[in-house]
């Protein structure tokens, strides 16, 4: 029970890497708030989580012993990330932990020349921009309380490049980079800030996850050849599993780590490393 008695703020819980990190950390000992934009939004290709998949994610948590709040919010709004915030604080009188989780990984699939104003805006708006809001609305009551950790995920298009996701790879690389600069302004206020970059993550039909396949439309990929493709890539000859990144999700928020900021901890079967 590495998260007894700590409260876990989860954005993009309602399914996919949200909801493997929401459920490891209940099964740790947390209480969870778990939010979620639970909306299809425009220029967004691809169905987003719903109310009903937010919702069984808290009831798979609660089944584990947490206690659970659930909000709708979009990260795009800093007045419904502020007021989430809020209504987690006043429920569990702490937030101690924070997985900046939300994020879409389209509109992409184009060359750079061809990204409208649009596509770029929101791309960075949701995963790079988003972060930063849930950062700042959790920030000044982690430093007053002189403790806290903050998990972003990003990915090894946080690292590396991809052609035809120069959106993507852009706001990634900008969740890294705003994991240490973030980490070294609350250093002295013993609030940690690290990141975790996945690899190609299989969508376990548990969590309902679907981003493997979306990036797969998004390259042209056959949907029922994706993965086998996407395996050929890997190192280690296997996809990452869901459970992978939220094991390491949940040692960063923890206190085993408790000397670790400003950190990226790669989880991708050695992609990465060529």
């Amino acid at each position: 029970m590495r998260l007894a008695g700590k409260t876990v703020l989860v954005t993009g819980a309602a399914r996919g890497l949200g909801r493997a990190c929401a459920l490891a950390c209940a099964a740790e000992g947390a209480d969870l708030a778990l939010l979620d934009v639970c909306a299809d939004l425009p220029g967004v290709p691809y169905p987003l989580g719903t109310t009903g998949q937010l919702e069984h994610t808290a009831a798979l948590c609660r089944e584990a012993g947490a206690g659970v709040l659930t909000s709708i919010a979009d990260v795009r709004d800093p007045h419904a990330v502020g007021e989430a915030v809020d209504l987690a604080h006043d429920r569990f009188g702490r937030i101690d932990a924070v997985v900046n989780n939300a994020g879409v990984a389209a509109p992409s699939g184009k060359p750079v020349h061809e990204i409208s104003e649009d596509e770029w805006a929101l791309m960075i708006d949701v995963d790079l921009a988003g972060a930063w809001r849930v950062i700042r609305a959790v920030g000044k009551r982690m430093c007053a309380a002189r403790s806290g950790s903050i998990v972003n995920i990003a990915s090894t298009a946080g690292l590396v490049g991809y052609r035809h996701f120069a959106g993507y790879v852009a706001a990634k690389h900008g969740v890294v980079g705003l994991t240490k600069a973030a980490a070294l302004d609350f250093a002295p206020m013993k609030v940690r800030v690290n990141a975790v970059c996945p690899g190609s993550v299989r969508d376990d039909a548990a969590m309902e996850g679907r981003m493997l396949a979306e990036i797969a439309r998004a390259l042209d990929v056959p949907v029922g050849e994706h993965e086998e493709t996407f395996v050929q890539a890997q190192p280690m000859n296997a996809l990452i599993e869901p459970a992978d990144i939220a094991a390491a999700v949940v040692y960063l928020l923890s206190d085993e780590s408790r000397q670790v900021t400003g950190s990226v901890l790669t989880v991708d079967g050695g992609f990465s490393a060529r």
